[in-house]
């Protein structure tokens, strides 16, 4: 089954076509589908409701089944922020080393205990024939004191999974797409996506 991923992020399509691997889904970019020059705007207020949105607009221009993930970081010392902001916590385009410092910057001098936060992702998915569901996975950590680790992308060189007491840039995607938000999502994905293919 062919679907279009509505992401231009490429470690997005790597790591969700890394974790489909087994499934019968042929997983497609925006861009090759034809539509790399299309900007959706994010301006939900829930992860839901961009995750929706996105698979919303990149289905009704391919007629294609649309799988989109919107995700994000709650730091619970700053009341749930990033959240849907994570991409541009510090301003429009933005890298990735920016919003980590701005997040370091705010998180100054708070305690390790006080640093609590998780990973969100909600992956929707919107079929041409109208069906459509969402699902929901996240992953408890804590905030770091510094950037540790090369591999990943986003805040994972800050955020430190419970379990191994390291953060996702230092653990690496082979134990990263098993524990992380995303993956837990994609588990209930491929459980829901059963009651709509043959």
């Amino acid at each position: 089954m062919k679907m279009i991923l509505a992401s231009k992020n490429k470690h997005k399509l790597e790591e969700i076509s890394d974790i489909l691997k087994n499934f019968n889904i042929e997983l497609i970019s925006m861009t090759a589908a034809g539509l790399g020059g299309i900007e959706i705007i994010e301006d939900g207020e829930t992860f839901e409701e961009n995750s929706m949105k996105k698979a919303v607009t990149v289905m009704r221009k391919t007629n294609i089944a649309t799988i989109a993930d919107d995700s994000g970081l709650e730091v619970d010392y700053l009341d749930g922020r990033p959240g849907v902001y994570s991409a541009r916590f510090a301003g429009e385009d933005v890298t990735d080393n920016e919003n980590n410092r701005k997040l370091l910057k705010m998180l100054e001098d708070v305690p390790a205990e006080k640093r609590g936060a998780r990973f969100v992702s909600v992956i929707s998915v919107v079929f041409p024939d109208g069906r459509s569901f969402s699902v929901r996975g996240e992953c408890e950590g804590k905030i770091g004191l510094k950037e540790k680790g090369i591999k990943g992308f986003g805040y994972d060189p800050l955020f430190i999974a419970c379990e191994y007491n390291k953060t996702f840039a230092e653990l690496g995607s082979e134990i990263k797409n098993k524990i992380s938000h995303r993956a837990k999502a994609l588990v209930k994905f491929k459980k829901e996506i059963k009651k709509y293919i043959r």
